[in-house]
């Protein structure tokens, strides 16, 4: 009998170098059938097969020498050409940067823990969130140019935190992290003991209570899909 696919179809391109906690974090607050790619094996999908793309975190760099880099910012690249609505977060939001010839750079210096970010522009993926809010970062590369026709949605000290470009957008932050997730990757930075244990005492209840309210971003995201003329989730299929 026809039947109508109503949950967006979301290709997952994991650059997490398989770590368990990406999987787990994106699974809790996609609302969406995900299909997920290990991408640092140099495996993407076909774009017609899916209504959206998210791009989690990587402890790499956009601007190594690895083919696998080059083969996700070339698919990347196309998905925007196709207008396929695409949400890079913290190593992904580098991706769309530098697909959209953005600048990524190191910053010489590390954001961790729960920080301040402030918005700048009013968009669909930031409502119902605060004009500033908190949110745990952990990254030493920032976008530091975007061309022109990409707008820059939130920021802080450190840098530029969102922005958005046509169907895509990008957040330097991780709002899918949990406590435990928070914990472990302050755990495994190679810096001075003094600064993680500093960030290890911000991760409170009450600071992750507070970060959760960046979270709305993901149901946000998912409902610029359903308006998207891109979207397959709504085409009837037969079910036997």
């Amino acid at each position: 009998m026809p039947s109508t696919r109503t949950r967006p179809r979301i290709a997952l391109l994991d650059a997490s170098h398989a770590d368990s906690n990406t999987r787990r974090n994106f699974r809790r607050e996609l609302d969406a059938e995900l299909v997920e790619y290990d991408v640092t094996s140099n495996t993407t999908p076909p774009h017609v097969e899916f209504d959206g793309i998210v791009i989690t975190g990587s402890r790499s760099s956009v601007y190594w020498d690895e083919p696998w880099i080059q083969t996700l910012i070339t698919y990347v690249t196309e998905a925007i050409q196709k207008q396929l609505p695409v949400l890079g977060v913290c190593y992904g939001h580098q991706v769309l940067a530098s697909a959209i010839g953005g600048t990524v750079s190191d910053m010489g210096e590390y954001e961790l823990g729960y920080r301040e970010i402030t918005q700048l522009a009013t968009d669909p993926l930031f409502e119902g969130i605060p004009d500033s809010f908190m949110a745990f970062t952990s990254h030493s590369d920032v976008v530091t140019d975007l061309p022109d026709g990409a707008v820059t949605l939130a920021h802080n000290d450190y840098g530029i935190h969102a922005f958005r470009y046509g169907n895509a957008w990008g957040v330097q932050f991780h709002p899918e992290y949990d406590r435990q997730t928070a914990e472990v990757i302050t755990r495994r930075k190679s810096l001075p003991d003094a600064y993680v244990q500093e960030v290890l005492n911000e991760i409170t209840e009450a600071n992750y209570s507070r970060a959760c309210k960046s979270k709305r971003l993901f149901d946000n995201f998912l409902g610029e899909i359903e308006h998207s003329p891109q979207s397959i989730s709504t085409v009837s299929t037969d079910v036997v």
